[in-house]
């Protein structure tokens, strides 16, 4: 028997799954690490603490699966995109702390970019707008405040977002690589060629030397090397940002196939095959994943709060001693008491791409209790969702017959059937919910030929349940009118 091994280095916590080769889940861990805020709108994680929740999670995932470390075939990994590292070439060692993707901190440099009239450029090379969310400016703002331009020209520096840093410390720093799904969201890859742009790496005033070469998902990275806890010489292959792996995890290998996972933020992608969609209504264009073939695009919307919503309410409101004690507050009640929450706690994403948006409660009343805050919070998050998908089949000039959800957020049966609600749509949960590392390992199994094609994945494909919507247009247009009136006020 052979096993994947598949590293999904998450936001606030670090997965690794051990999978035989049916793709069944032999063993599987979770370590968390520390966030950090040094400043306001601030978002921070220190390198050493990320690599050492990979190094836990490795080993206990090997010690719950029982196998033989020998037996692993290869190695998958997907990561949080955007989060932004540089580190010095001779040395690994990380000059500045990542800046993680929900960072605001370059506000007001990409809103200079945007008033000089770049973002009509990057918006038609890259897919993306010109928003802190996107890690070019994030490497500008550490090379500024590190004093490291020279050190950047002269070569001595790599930047590479997660997954590019993960692969430098599990090649034993031989191999400074990434690929297109995560190039993608740099602002520096050319969606056309997926290749770095001079003209872009212009505006930024960042080296090429800095940037990792750009592989297609499925190959051979390098080779495992002096890893505790594994064998040299295991393939690293099936590499994908986070959202990328779920969409392939999911089996959306098709055009129109879309899945919103429910992790720290909430994503939904949409399988546009082998054409680029450029958005009219605030969604980014995104390499889904190139297997060596030519690359796969998609659709992307992105809200910034999903599950740091039960997160908030949790550690700061205190209003739950864990995540899960939600749905149970919420079901508490029959409704939301006109009670209206709007999760912009790090600013507003698609299809607004307001970051100087903030939350807000409002429709309070002395009848207000915990039950209709928590069930406001659930509602936000779906509203959100409901914005994305608008926006997305105004884009696609037709709608969703249904959508895949994934995420640990996905578990939670009355958010699944309030989001079924307010989308009119059917919401399809599958088996094993994370599809994000799932992807990594699919994608691995057929970079070493454990499966042939795409048709081999999608025959280990299995749903759990099926939300259909249950409420009327009537409750819908009145939900959306109070959702959008808020949302003007956040």
């Amino acid at each position: 028997m052979q096993y994947i091994m598949a590293i999904d280095q998450g936001t606030t916590s670090t997965t690794v799954l051990i999978l035989d080769e049916t793709l069944h889940v032999c063993g599987s861990a979770s370590v968390e690490f520390p966030q950090y805020y040094p400043n306001v709108d601030f978002v921070e994680h220190c390198p050493d603490d990320i690599w050492q929740s990979v190094l836990e999670a490795i080993g206990a995932a090997i010690a719950r699966a029982r196998i033989n470390t020998n037996q692993i075939a290869a190695l998958g990994l997907t990561n949080q995109r955007e989060t932004t590292i540089v580190w010095e070439r001779a040395t690994g060692r990380p000059i500045y702390n990542a800046i993680v993707w929900q960072c605001r901190r370059t506000t007001s440099f990409c809103n200079q970019l945007r008033a000089d009239g770049y973002e009509p450029l990057i918006r038609r090379k890259t897919g993306l707008l010109c928003d802190p969310y996107f890690s070019a400016s994030k490497i500008r703002w550490i090379l500024d405040h590190c004093d490291a331009q020279q050190r950047a020209d002269n070569g001595e520096l790599c930047f590479g977002n997660v997954e590019c840093y993960l692969l430098w410390q599990l090649t034993g720093g031989s191999v400074h690589a990434t690929e297109p799904s995560n190039a993608s969201r740099t602002m520096l890859m050319n969606l056309e060629t997926l290749d770095w742009d001079d003209e872009l790496r212009a505006i930024f005033n960042i080296p090429k030397s800095m940037l990792p070469r750009i592989m297609a998902n499925n190959a051979v990275f390098g080779y495992t090397k002096g890893v505790p806890g594994l064998p040299d010489n295991i393939p690293v292959c099936g590499i994908m940002g986070d959202q990328q792996a779920a969409l392939f995890g999911q089996c959306c290998f098709d055009e129109g196939d879309a899945k919103c996972t429910f992790g720290t933020g909430a994503f939904l992608l949409l399988n546009t095959g082998h054409n680029i969609v450029h958005s009219n209504h605030g969604l980014i264009s995104t390499c889904a994943w190139n297997l060596g073939a030519g690359p796969h695009y998609a659709l992307e919307g992105s809200a910034f709060v999903a599950g740091a919503m039960v997160q908030w309410l949790r550690d700061s409101l205190q209003m739950i001693q864990s995540a899960s004690e939600i749905e149970a507050l919420a079901q508490t009640v029959d409704d939301d008491g006109g009670v209206t929450l709007v999760p912009a706690l790090t600013g507003l994403g698609a299809p607004y791409w307001r970051p100087e948006a903030r939350g807000l409660i409002t429709g309070l009343t002395r009848a207000t209790n915990r039950g209709h805050i928590a069930r406001a919070a659930l509602m936000g998050i779906c509203q959100q969702n409901t914005d994305l998908l608008d926006a997305m089949t105004r884009d696609l000039k037709s709608p969703l017959k249904s959508l895949r959800v994934d995420g640990g957020a996905s578990i939670n049966n009355l958010l699944m059937q309030m989001q079924a609600d307010l989308l009119n749509t059917t919401l399809i949960r599958p088996e094993n919910l994370q599809t994000t590392a799932l992807g990594a390992a699919m994608c691995a199994a057929l970079g070493v030929g454990m499966y042939q094609n795409i048709d081999d994945l999608r025959a280990v494909w299995r749903s759990d349940a099926i939300f259909a919507p249950q409420k009327d247009d009537a409750w819908r247009e009145s939900m959306r009118s109070r959702w959008k009136s808020a949302v003007d006020r956040a």
